[in-house]
């Protein structure tokens, strides 16, 4: 299975809950070199963004799904690394292909993996998705109190409101 990681949306500072930039879900792939052996120095990455998280989350057993990112995209290094992720079923609804290609024009290099992803493993996927989905919206920061937490040091003082006679 790939190796799943989520970077949390980054807020607007200027008072409020405004979200300045969603965060993504990074997908990290290792070459096998052998039996659970992997080679970390050639790993491969794939940023999924919430609406690809939403995508995958989504798909059914004979539903497959492909994404295509440019990292440099509206800068002057346009064009020379594509990335592509295929998730395909492997049929009789036993599975999945997770496919990821990564052409670097300067490089002049391809690589590419496939990985057979099994249903009971694409469930854990599916569901770390769904847990990673609404940080990376930033709706889990809705109902948190924005405001920096009390030092440990300072005493809190409870004070029952002098409407609640109860509390007398």
């Amino acid at each position: 299975m790939p190796y799943l990681h989520y970077l949390i949306c980054q807020f607007n500072k200027t008072g409020g809950s405004r979200v300045n930039k969603n965060g993504s879900v990074m997908l990290t792939f290792f070459p096998a070199v052998g039996q659970r052996k992997y080679d970390y120095s050639k790993k491969l990455l794939f940023a999924l963004s919430p609406t690809e998280v939403g995508s995958l989350i989504s798909l059914g057993p004979a539903e497959s799904c492909e994404f295509f990112h440019d990292p440099s995209m509206k800068s002057s290094h346009e064009g020379q690394v594509k990335k592509s992720l295929s998730i395909t079923p492997v049929g009789n609804d036993s599975g999945y292909f997770l496919n990821i290609a990564v052409l670097n024009n300067v490089q002049k290099t391809t690589e590419r993996l496939s990985l057979p992803i099994t249903k009971a493993e694409f469930a854990v996927i599916r569901t770390t998705l769904s847990f990673a989905l609404p940080h990376i919206l930033g709706w889990d920061q809705v109902l948190i109190n924005h405001h920096d937490p009390p030092s440990p040091s300072a005493r809190v003082e409870r004070r029952s409101h002098p409407d609640m006679e109860w509390d007398r």
